[in-house]
């Protein structure tokens, strides 16, 4: 596998990661904070969008585990397309709205952290590590909208759309 390839899939994976690690840590906010409406079993398909304009779909299923009394989240993440696949975990907490945690890929070995606010209805996140960027997760009654830009990666963004299964 050529070097920029490999590249490419490390940070769209560390994207992916934060990002859906982040949407699980909506899940975990069941009695203390604003993200109770999360937990469980979700679905659903996106785009990896590269730097060179390139883009690739991929389609994801997420499991939320809502920890100590809905502060705390454990999610697992798995996404694949035609050229790789994403295997990514995530420790979140929240606390009166302000969110912070651990995310790794274990696929390609990446890891970092994330930092931001939630809202009962959204999450605005910087992603720290071997990615580095923003996320923006809206949630509805009709699923989550994932949305990651990152800058000098060679990936330009990540949008994703999950359903509860």
């Amino acid at each position: 596998m050529m070097a920029g390839t490999r590249r490419h899939r490390v940070v769209a994976l560390a994207a992916l990661a934060g990002s859906l690690a982040l949407m699980g840590q909506a899940a975990g906010a069941r009695a203390e904070g604003p993200l109770p409406r999360w937990a469980g079993s979700w679905s659903g398909n996106g785009r990896v969008l590269l730097d060179q304009g390139k883009s690739e779909q991929i389609a994801c299923r997420a499991y939320y585990n809502a920890k100590t009394a809905g502060a705390d989240l454990a999610l697992a993440i798995r996404c694949a397309s035609n050229s790789y696949k994403i295997e990514m975990r995530a420790t979140l907490s929240q606390q009166d709205g302000q969110v912070t945690g651990q995310w790794e890929e274990r696929t390609f070995n990446a890891a970092g952290a994330v930092s931001g606010r939630a809202t009962e209805t959204s999450l605005d996140l910087a992603i720290r590590g071997a990615v580095s960027g923003t996320m923006s997760v809206t949630s509805s009654d009709a699923g989550q909208k994932i949305e990651i830009k990152t800058v000098g990666s060679g990936l330009s963004g990540v949008t994703i759309n999950l359903a509860r299964s």
